[in-house]
C-alpha cells in the first residue's frame, strides 16, 4: 500500500551514529582515578555495594526492637546500621537481614530482658547519633565491634550475648 502524497518519501531528521571503533585497550587517565585499593584511613568507613538497602531493611525489626526509656528509633537505627555496614563491606557484599539482626542483636536491642547495666551504657552511646554532624560518635559505635565478632553466624552472636554481651564489645 502506498503512502499518501502528503507523507514526506525521505526522512529529514538525524539519527544516532556510534562512534568509529577505538583500537587498544582503554585505561584510567584522569586525574581523579584511584588505583589499587580503595582509599582508607581513620574516619572514613567501608565501602560496599547498595549501602543504602540497610535502611529499607531496617523495617523488618519494626515490632521487634526493645528500647528503654530515652531511647529513640531513629538513633539506634543510625548506629545499628553503621556496624551491619562494616559487617557486610567486611563479606564484599550489599547488606542483608543479618547484618542488621546481629548489629540489633550485639547492643541488646532485641532482647526483652536486657541487662540494666547494658541499658545505661548504650544509652549515652546511641544518644542523637542519628544527626549528620555525630558521625564520628556514629563511628565510635562501629569501632567497638570488632571484625572477628562481625565475622560470626547470627547464632553465634546471639549465644555470645547471652553469655556475657560484654565480650563481644570488649568491655572489661
Amino acid at each position: 500500500m502506498a503512502a499518501p502524497e502528503y507523507v514526506p518519501s525521505r526522512t529529514t531528521t538525524k539519527h544516532y551514529v556510534s562512534p568509529p571503533k577505538r583500537e587498544g585497550a582503554w585505561s584510567a587517565t584522569r586525574p581523579g582515578e584511584t588505583f589499587g585499593t580503595e582509599v582508607s584511613g581513620p574516619a572514613l568507613g567501608a565501602q560496599g555495594p547498595d549501602q543504602g538497602f540497610a535502611w529499607t531493611l531496617t523495617d523488618v525489626f519494626d515490632t521487634k526492637l526493645v528500647l528503654a526509656d530515652g531511647e529513640h528509633r531513629s538513633d539506634v537505627d543510625a548506629g545499628c546500621v553503621a556496624v551491619a555496614l562494616k559487617r557486610a563491606s567486611l563479606f564484599g557484599r550489599a547488606p542483608v537481614v543479618h547484618d542488621l539482626r546481629i548489629a540489633y542483636t550485639i547492643f541488646g536491642f532485641l532482647d526483652g530482658n536486657a541487662d540494666d547495666e547494658l541499658i545505661a551504657w548504650r544509652r549515652p552511646l546511641f544518644a542523637e547519633v542519628h544527626y549528620s554532624f555525630h558521625y564520628f560518635e556514629r563511628r565510635a559505635i562501629v569501632d567497638l565491634v570488632s571484625d572477628g565478632v562481625l565475622r560470626q553466624t547470627p547464632d553465634q552472636v546471639a549465644t555470645r550475648y547471652r553469655d556475657d554481651w560484654r565480650d563481644q564489645l570488649g568491655i572489661d
